[in-house]
């Protein structure tokens, strides 16, 4: 099943709630391990991914996500706003014609080769890579989305601002991946993805 333009801008204004309602939170993960704005920036981007994308004019899913990548970008600062639009845009050059798992795998691409992380490097990319995984096998849910965050706990940072504190970066969960569940619960409670 392949995303409408519909169900694309219903996903993202979900994500926009839900990063608004845990900015706090993520600015307080962030701040134990990062600057401590990841909240704050996230929840500008989404602001202006909202303003971009309540144009009806854009008939396409890939309109919808390449607006959301240019809004990001140009919104948010730190890393999160070049991974999220790189992530975005990736996705905007398939959503049209592949089923979500190749999506979600284009994304993690995209986030893959700006933010040079892998998985267990403790980045977005650890929720990313679970749930292509989930998506290919049918099986996304919730819980299998709270598992891949709580994964990130236990890692060392190798990459961004968090990496700077060694052995001090375990323990905490890393705040782009939490922002990156919202956007998946979110999908999730927008669109069928497991038929």
């Amino acid at each position: 099943m392949t995303l409408t333009a519909k169900q694309t801008r219903a996903w993202l204004l979900n994500f926009s709630n839900k990063i608004h309602d845990n900015k706090q939170y993520l600015s307080d993960l962030d701040q134990a391990i990062g600057d401590g704005d990841h909240g704050s920036n996230m929840s500008r981007g989404v602001t202006a991914v909202e303003a971009a994308i309540t144009d009806e004019s854009l008939e396409k899913a890939s309109d919808v996500m390449k607006k959301a990548a240019m809004a990001m970008v140009s919104k948010v600062g730190g890393a999160s706003g070049p991974l999220y639009g790189s992530a975005f845009l990736e996705m905007a050059k398939v959503i049209d014609n592949e089923a979500i798992a190749r999506v979600i795998a284009a994304g993690l691409d995209g986030i893959k080769k700006r933010g040079k992380a892998e998985v267990e490097d403790k980045t977005m990319v650890d929720m990313w890579a679970p749930v292509v995984d989930a998506l290919q096998d049918g099986r996304l849910s919730v819980e299998a989305i709270e598992e891949a965050k709580a994964q990130t706990k236990p890692l060392k940072a190798k990459k961004g601002r968090a990496s700077y504190l060694n052995e001090r970066s375990i323990g905490h969960l890393d705040p782009g991946a939490v922002s990156s569940s919202y956007l998946f619960i979110a999908l999730l409670e927008e669109v069928e993805v497991n038929d």
